[in-house]
């Protein structure tokens, strides 16, 4: 089995010819070369079941990006303002991010090349230097989101301010080197031991909130109410760009690559059915977190005369008395660090795929992670300065819209490689599903652009 990039392009009936802009001469490397096909997997003749764990944990890391601390932001005062109406906007986009992923992971397991480095040699320098400044900004709201949320559950469970816990976040980088170093199937083990935490602190908060079921149905079917109310539009472009993550897009065709399939088509297909359902069961358990933290802000906030709870903070605060459960307040702290923590991590692998993609750049992980913390860190100590804590909410929302305006730069190149047969040979999708994912594509240009309208107007 070869694992030379160009070798495995080609073994997919990608030829090179049909990457205009590729340069041999300069040799890319594999995608996270460190780690690329580092996941041995089982024996052909395997057990499914088995042939599929050895599949699983890409999907979760991805996930990990759809219930981030700027999650909770925008679900917090969906639910505290709207009540359940904006249960729909959360299925919506997690069913977009489903299709996007599943795109994601096909693009890379098809070409041998993650999104980044397929842009790099499909469009003119130029076009990518554009695209590169877009997923850099995205990574950096992100980030923010990130420095927030950890800053404000240390505050919450240790009493440290807001400042220095953004500072203490720095510290972060450390962790994610220190599981890469052992190993991808450790990282991958972190994480989706911190969304199991995260999981079960909300699934016992819904109980104890015990929202009305008929509320919670009816808040799945969509409302005209959602684009014709500006807060409530607001809202939900938060939402969706909270969810459909664009720098996870470039994670996901990167780190799909770290299993050691046969690069044969008949390896390639497998690998792409198994991670496809991969990411699609770690999504939908994105889906129950990010609805539950939206029931229980309605549960608990819109319907008792708290619709004005904006803040992390406040919501804590009010949480364990209105719900009765003494735990609710400190279990929603726990899961807000623990979402804070792992959250750094995609943003870490994100950010060298997508600096090593464009510009074939390779600096020190850590010279990276601590570049991008401290662009984060920054505005949250302005903002903190000037306005108190009391800002740093808006703050949080607005990273989450900074990020919905990115995905088009993501989402547009990943339609057009994974529908263009020359590229992908006979993984290539099928028109029906072209013609779905151009409607994803579009629906999110236009949210954007009502959204852009109604904040200059």
């Amino acid at each position: 089995m070869s694992l030379d990039p160009r070798i495995s392009a080609s073994a997919s009936s990608c030829k090179r010819t049909v990457w205009r802009f590729t340069k041999p001469i300069e040799g890319e490397g594999n995608s996270l070369s460190e780690v690329f096909a580092s996941v041995r997997l089982s024996a052909a003749n395997a057990p499914w079941l088995q042939r599929f764990l050895a599949f699983v944990g890409p999907g979760y890391m991805v996930a990990v990006g759809y219930m981030d601390p700027g999650n909770w932001a925008t679900d917090l005062q969906g639910g505290a303002q709207f009540g359940y109406t904006l249960l729909s906007v959360i299925m919506l986009s997690n069913l977009m991010a489903i299709l996007l992923q599943a795109l994601s992971a096909r693009l890379g397991i098809a070409t041998g090349r993650d999104l980044a480095q397929a842009c790099r040699d499909h469009f003119p320098p130029i076009i990518n230097i554009m695209l590169w400044l877009a997923c850099e900004l995205a990574i950096i709201a992100c980030d923010l989101a990130e420095v927030i949320g950890t800053a404000v559950a240390l505050q919450l469970l240790f009493g440290i301010s807001i400042l220095v816990g953004a500072l203490i976040s720095v510290l972060d980088a450390f962790v994610v080197l220190f599981l890469m170093n052992r190993g991808f199937r450790y990282l991958e083990a972190f994480i989706i031991g911190l969304l199991s935490i995260i999981a079960l602190c909300f699934a016992v908060q819904v109980v104890a909130a015990a929202p009305p079921l008929a509320s919670i149905v009816t808040g799945f079917l969509p409302s005209t109410e959602i684009v014709t109310n500006n807060r409530m539009l607001y809202i939900a472009i938060g939402i969706i760009g909270a969810t459909v993550m664009p720098h996870n897009l470039y994670l996901h065709s990167s780190i799909v690559q770290t299993r050691a399939f046969e690069r044969t088509s008949a390896g390639r297909r497998e690998a792409i059915r198994w991670a496809t359902w991969d990411s699609t069961i770690a999504l939908m358990l994105a889906l129950f977190i990010n609805a539950a933290i939206l029931i229980v802000a309605a549960a608990a906030f819109h319907t008792t005369g708290h619709q004005d709870v904006a803040e992390i903070e406040d919501a804590y605060r009010l949480l364990s008395p209105i719900l009765g459960l003494g735990i609710a307040s400190t279990l929603f702290a726990v899961a807000l660090l623990a979402a804070g923590t792992n959250s750094t991590i995609t943003g870490t692998l994100a950010g060298q795929i997508i600096m090593e993609g464009f510009l074939r750049l390779r600096i020190p992980h850590w010279a990276r992670r601590l570049l991008t913390r401290g662009l984060a860190v920054f505005p949250v100590v302005i903002v903190t300065a000037i306005s108190g804590n009391s800002g740093v909410g808006q703050l949080l929302l607005f990273s989450q819209v900074i990020l919905s305006m990115q995905l088009p730069f993501a989402v547009i190149p990943l339609i057009l490689f994974v529908s263009d047969r020359n590229k992908m040979g006979e993984f290539v999708i099928s028109r029906k599903l072209t013609v779905i994912s151009w409607i994803v594509a579009i629906t999110i240009l236009v949210l954007n652009f009502k959204l852009l309208v109604n904040t200059i107007f």
